[in-house]
């Protein structure tokens, strides 16, 4: 795939879709009544219906879900599954991980931010019907608000980093972002005016539900070859450690102090999230890899036919059909017959002509035969 990280890229797409509909659907389900036992009658249509979909879900995943995808997701997968399975270990890649500072520096600022969203996301309702009583639709209307500008700041954020490969100075933005969003959010929550709470609440989720996929892309970086589940794992569980420890510290503070108290209590936390975020070295040992490939495979002279798959560890090359394939046929076949000896230097087999599937020790048949089947 174009993207070497586009499985956490789905994931952070579709958790976030799922968090704005857990914002939007409940207060619909279940309308602030007096009455306890209409209460748990809609309570319990909303569990109902929650199930439901879990169990369908469980009943795709058994059905559809394959063991593992036919190509590799990425090159650090590529480079694990090329590994003999006894020389992997689990346990040994997650201490490798916990000895890598600037990975360790990243697993705590992103369990710092992503914590804070936790907290807020789960006392929001609270906040905003103790200033506004009576708005816990519009209070997770405002939920929906902040993932949806959340998704659209993620997709903003990616494209910035295709396009400049800058990620500690686009993290640490989005990171000061995210402080000063909860700063005016602190600020403006009791003014009075519901729009305006609209208004912060976006810009709020812009840059910190933003700042997910910019994490995981982040510690692919710092980690690799590390297989980015065992990273992307170890963010989720600083996350969640993080996440329960500010919404309980903060539940307590709100009860004692009030909604400024504890929304400030967050902003300290991001505040020391961004100053950590700064000391992290930007290591893209990824990145370097990709460059050292690239430039292996251009000094060699065999690269034409003979190169080893970049990106997810398989190539595939693509012949055109119908009318105006004939020079382009005639061409390659040229430029094989020209460029591919007898044995292959780089890997001692007959002429590799990678059509069907990239890297070397292929027979002689399986190279040509894709290509003798097209003719």
């Amino acid at each position: 795939p174009k993207c070497p990280h586009r499985s956490l890229c789905c994931h952070c797409r579709s958790s976030s879709l799922g968090i704005a509909l857990g914002f939007l659907i409940p207060p619909v389900l279940v309308p602030n009544v007096e009455d306890v036992e209409k209460l748990a009658y809609h309570i319990s249509i909303m569990f109902f219906m929650t199930a439901g979909v879990a169990t369908a879900l469980f009943i795709l995943v058994v059905i559809v879900f394959k063991e593992k995808p036919p190509y590799p997701p990425s090159r650090a997968q590529a480079l694990i599954q090329s590994q003999p399975t006894e020389e992997y270990s689990y346990v040994q890649s997650i201490l490798r991980l916990l000895r890598n500072a600037n990975f360790v520096l990243l697993m705590v600022t992103y369990g710092l931010n992503t914590g804070c969203f936790y907290s807020l996301s789960t006392l929001l309702n609270r906040m905003v019907v103790h200033h506004y009583p009576n708005e816990e639709v519009n209070a997770g209307r405002i939920g929906l608000t902040i993932v949806l500008s959340g998704m659209a700041g993620a997709l903003i954020s990616g494209l910035w980093l295709d396009r400049t490969k800058t990620y500690k100075q686009t993290t640490l933005v989005v990171y000061i972002m995210s402080l000063v969003g909860m700063i005016v959010y602190t600020f403006t929550l009791k003014l009075g005016h519901l729009w305006v709470v609209f208004v912060t609440a976006g810009v709020l989720g812009f840059f910190m539900t933003g700042y997910l996929p910019l994490g995981f892309e982040f510690a692919a970086e710092l980690t690799y070859p590390e297989s980015e589940g065992t990273s992307s794992g170890l963010l989720n569980v600083s996350a969640q450690i993080f996440g329960i420890a500010f919404t309980i510290s903060q539940g307590q503070i709100i009860d004692h102090f009030g909604t400024k108290a504890g929304n400030l209590f967050l902003c300290s936390f991001l505040y020391l999230g961004s100053i950590m975020t700064a000391f992290i070295r930007a290591d893209l040992r990824r990145q370097q890899a990709n460059v050292e490939n690239e430039h292996t495979v251009s000094k060699s002279p065999f690269s034409l036919c003979c190169a080893p798959a970049v990106g997810s560890g398989q190539t595939s090359v693509s012949l055109p059909s119908g009318n105006g394939a004939g020079p382009f046929l005639i061409t390659i076949v040229a430029v094989i017959l020209f460029y591919c000896p007898t044995i292959c230097p780089a890997c001692g087999e007959a002429p590799c002509w990678h059509v069907q599937t990239g890297g070397c020790n292929l027979s002689f048949a399986s190279c040509w035969e894709p290509l003798l089947a097209y003719f």
